[in-house]
């Protein structure tokens, strides 16, 4: 008996070792892995770039407080600063540290100007921001929060999509709004770049902060390096994870120099976060990931995956209803609940993941094979005839 918790519902499956898309079970099993840890392991599984990184760094440094400079985590920092909008970051070890810690930068930047009581963030409702007493009530999901009371305070909600139910929810005390570029676990809901301009503009005439959050759809899994990109804005502060650490745990908040002006000493802290173990990878990763070309093949991939999708969407009008998503995240929404499609898919070798409004995830690494999208599609095409 399994002296681990219960709360997973694990499919009853286990794995040995995986080599780039690919996982091979306990029972001698290949499976094609369009999971990937959940967006996870953007360059697949052991990947020698990142093996030989790791290995290198194992050999010298594991960890250290960061009560003293890391070389690793500067130069990380640097080429993080440099690529996006941001002037400064605070690395973590996964997403929801990252999103609170994106909380906490929000509400102490307006604290450090005199403004204490602008300290409310505003939140799609049932979004997702992770699993801690204060992201699992920025979420706003009663699935999420039953039983985790009393209420952590501080965060309004809107619905998806409603301009005019987020312009009447801020008020003087509203310090933010926190969004998802896409949102992942409601259902692969993407923000278009109208909508992101807009609310840049709304939080510029609020005098507000824009916090998007891209723990899932951020480094490169858009296409772009961040999926807000096309949209020409900037944000205020960006949390991330996921995939900058190819599946070292890694996050980080990214901030621009006016909102970080209010971190000063002793503010926030992590004893792990910045170790130079996982900045040797996340650099590694950015290595792969700058790479000329390799965005442009993502999206390119991507378009490909796409257009295949829709055509068995038109095939099969009565089980698919929509194909959504962006780049390399990829949500197949069905008309029915998911769970029973998921586990024939499972049964023909390929491993998904679900997502709210019976969607389907799709999310293979960045550095997926036009032979493996492929397969993936004849192996949807068949689960779909089954369905007829």
């Amino acid at each position: 008996m399994s002296a681990l918790a219960k709360n997973y519902n694990r499919r009853k499956i286990s794995f040995k070792f995986g080599k780039g898309s690919f996982l091979y079970s306990t029972n001698g099993k290949k499976y094609l892995d369009f999971v990937q840890g959940i967006a996870v392991n953007s360059l697949g599984h052991s990947n020698p770039y990142l093996i030989n990184a790791i290995n290198k760094q194992s050999k010298k440094l594991w960890h250290v407080s960061n009560t003293f400079i890391i070389p690793e985590s500067e130069k990380l920092a640097q080429r993080l600063a440099k690529k996006t909008f941001a002037d400064f970051l605070i690395f973590q070890n996964s997403g929801a540290e990252a999103t609170e810690a994106a909380i906490k930068v929000a509400r102490r930047y307006f604290y450090s100007i005199g403004q204490p009581k602008k300290n409310r963030i505003l939140c799609v409702k049932n979004s997702f921001h992770g699993r801690t007493l204060a992201t699992i009530y920025a979420s706003g999901s009663k699935k999420m929060t039953e039983g985790f009371g009393p209420k952590v305070e501080g965060f309004d909600h809107f619905e998806f999509g409603d301009h005019k139910a987020l312009k009447k929810s801020i008020t003087s005390k509203t310090a933010a709004i926190m969004v998802e570029t896409i949102m992942g676990e409601g259902g692969i809901k993407v923000i278009p770049n109208w909508c992101l301009k807009e609310l840049r503009k709304i939080c510029n005439q609020k005098k507000i902060l824009l916090i998007l959050d891209e723990v899932q759809c951020g480094i490169g899994r858009s296409g772009s390096f961040f999926a807000f990109e096309n949209s020409k804005i900037k944000p205020d502060i960006v949390p991330i994870a996921k995939g900058i650490g190819g599946g070292f745990p890694l996050g980080a908040v990214l901030m621009n120099k006016k909102v970080a002006s209010g971190m000063t000493v002793g503010t926030h802290g992590s004893t792990f976060g910045g170790n130079p173990l996982a900045m040797s990878v996340g650099n590694a990763v950015l290595d792969q990931i700058f790479k000329k070309g390799f965005l442009r093949n993502v999206k390119k991939l991507s378009k490909y995956f796409h257009s295949e999708l829709n055509k068995i969407k038109k095939e099969f009008p009565k089980i698919i209803k929509e194909v959504r998503g962006v780049g390399l995240l990829i949500g197949l929404q069905l008309f029915d609940d998911q769970t029973k499609f998921i586990q024939k898919l499972m049964d023909n070798k390929l491993l998904t993941i679900r997502a709210a409004e019976n969607v389907i995830r799709i999310l293979p690494p960045l550095n997926v094979k036009k032979q493996e999208i492929d397969l993936a599609i004849k192996t949807i095409k068949k689960v779909c005839l089954t369905f007829k």
